[in-house]
């Protein structure tokens, strides 16, 4: 049976829980474990794909095609690792499955109750999740006190009153209020009676804050929280969120978890890692990025979550070629060519529907003309057609049918197997989703750049490009340099008379890796500062 480490957090939400837990997950698999990990989110949706990303953040696609939450994407990133739906509980699977299980008579006509029906399914999942693992990694959403989260709670009490084999690591934050300037612990006291009242003791308090947290507030956090002031650590804010599992080793976490569940801890591995991390702190010359967007607001406030994954794959590529890079967040909402002027390159990533399309298009126009660096990433490439066929082939009205189902000139067009999902509103987890095979073009750039003759990319698009019009806008200068198998669906366009001018409907910002960063980011970082 696999050991489980428990993650939570209180006071407030964001506080980077998941970063925590990728960092602890790194380090053990550098110790030589198996590493399992599992994101619990308390909403009752199936998953997170009928959400906005406004709403909850970017909606991360795994192998598999689950629709999942954001942090499975840091578990990636950090791990280097390929993560299944499996990896993702919500309350909307546990309940339908309960809920199934009930139709189905698998219960014996017994009465079906919240407790212990709820917890009971929810643990099964998890040692699912755990098998072949020598750890099993469980971060559950939000913070304690929200009654959504109890019957989670409940589940890992339960796995660990039977079997004794859980920590629990607790995620809070520790606030310094403009007004007094001390750094107060009480918000966190809370948090903690709060787990406790669960039944849960926590084994580690991971202080988040914007300092180092002092030898006074740490031992104030021991003896108001039941743990040992050796096992209270410092997460301060950091310039670079990957040095977190550096700052984690200097304070012996890894050890200090491993001796809890009775284990040797051996040293660690992570040269390559600090190798990296120090090296970033030392750059200076700087590529400055435009992400062309519109889920950028809030209410008064910006959300960069919603394109989580680009943000971290630029870094990735721009650290990777001595880069600094400068993210400049520019809203197709408002958008005009003064705003793209200063960019050394530009990217539309994905989206959906009508709202903000005039304006990326209009971006990626500029790029086409001005011989600026461009990469559309799933409706970005949709849209990098739609602006190629109304400017270089002359169909002014084209379009896609999802923006006019009237257009003349339908560039990108429903799926054909999407049509009935579509009139039937079937939306949940029915677009194509997950890891597809596309075939390279010989001797094009994309081939180059991967350096395959074939990849596999994640998709989550229910539109493609129509091949009524390919052999017209290939006339015109456009190459369909990457398509499927049976070459009925376009999976990436290029331009040769241009420095870097290319479209994917996959989305490889998910296979980008902190030590591994992806082909076509560095292409597009390379040709932004040739």
């Amino acid at each position: 049976m696999p050991k489980y480490i428990v993650v939570t957090g209180g006071v407030i939400s964001g506080l980077g829980k998941g970063i925590v837990t990728s960092s602890i997950g790194y380090l053990l698999l550098s110790q030589g474990y198996r590493v399992g990990v599992v994101k619990i989110d308390p909403y009752i949706n199936i998953d997170a794909g009928t959400m906005r990303p406004t709403e909850h953040g970017e909606v991360y696609v795994t192998e598999d095609g689950g629709e999942t939450d954001q942090d499975l994407g840091n578990y990636e990133r950090f791990m280097n690792i390929d993560l299944k739906k499996i990896n993702n509980i919500t309350t909307g699977q546990v309940y339908k499955k309960v809920i199934e299980r009930e139709r189905n008579l698998e219960y014996n006509g017994k009465c079906v109750e919240v407790i212990p029906h709820i917890p009971l399914e929810v643990i099964n999942r998890l040692e699912k999740a755990g098998e072949g693992n020598d750890f099993v990694l469980v971060e559950i959403g939000g913070t304690v006190g929200d009654y959504q989260n109890l019957l989670f709670l409940e589940a890992v009490r339960e796995i660990n009153r039977k079997n004794n084999c859980v920590v629990f690591v607790h995620v809070v934050y520790l606030p310094i209020p403009k007004n007094i300037g001390e750094m107060k612990t009480k918000p966190a006291q809370h948090s903690v009676r709060a787990l406790n009242s669960a039944g849960i003791r926590p084994d580690f308090i991971v202080c988040r804050s914007s300092g180092l947290v002092d030898k006074v507030r740490r031992e104030k956090i021991a003896v108001f929280c039941n743990v040992d002031d050796e096992n209270v650590i410092n997460a301060y804010d950091l310039d670079v969120v990957y040095e977190t599992p550096i700052l984690f080793e200097k304070q012996d976490f890894t050890e200090k978890i491993l001796k809890k569940f009775g284990l040797k801890y051996k040293k660690n591995k992570i040269n390559e890692w600090e190798k990296r991390v120090g090296k970033i702190k030392k750059l200076n010359e700087r590529v400055k990025v435009g992400i062309v967007g519109k889920y950028f607001k809030t209410g008064d406030f910006s959300l960069i979550d919603s394109y989580i994954s680009v943000l971290e794959a630029i870094k990735h590529a721009a650290w990777d070629l001595n880069y600094k890079p400068e993210i400049e967040w520019v809203d197709s909402n408002n958008i005009d060519e003064d705003s793209l002027r200063d960019l050394d390159c530009i990217i539309v990533p994905g989206g959906f529907g009508e709202t903000g399309i005039d304006g990326k298009i209009l971006a990626i126009k500029y790029a086409r003309e001005n011989d600026i660096p461009f990469l559309g990433l799933c409706y970005g490439m949709q849209l990098g057609v739609i602006e190629f066929a109304r400017n270089k082939c002359d169909l002014k009205d084209a379009n896609s049918v999802e923006i006019n189902e009237h257009t003349s000139f339908p560039v990108i067009d429903v799926l054909e197997e999407q049509v009935g999902i579509l009139k039937d509103k079937n939306y949940g987890g029915t677009m194509r989703l997950g890891s597809y095979k596309a075939v390279l073009l010989k001797n094009s750039l994309l081939s180059k750049l991967y350096k395959k003759d074939f990849v596999f990319e994640r998709h989550r698009h229910r539109y493609e490009v129509n091949l009524r019009f390919k052999s017209l806008i290939e006339e015109r200068g456009m190459i369909f340099s990457g398509f499927s198998e049976d070459r009925k669906l376009m999976e990436f366009f290029e331009l040769n008379d241009h420095k870097f001018f290319v479209g994917t409907q996959a989305h490889p910002e998910f296979k980008s890796r902190f030590l591994n960063p992806h082909p076509l980011f560095l292409g597009l970082i390379k040709a932004a500062k040739s």
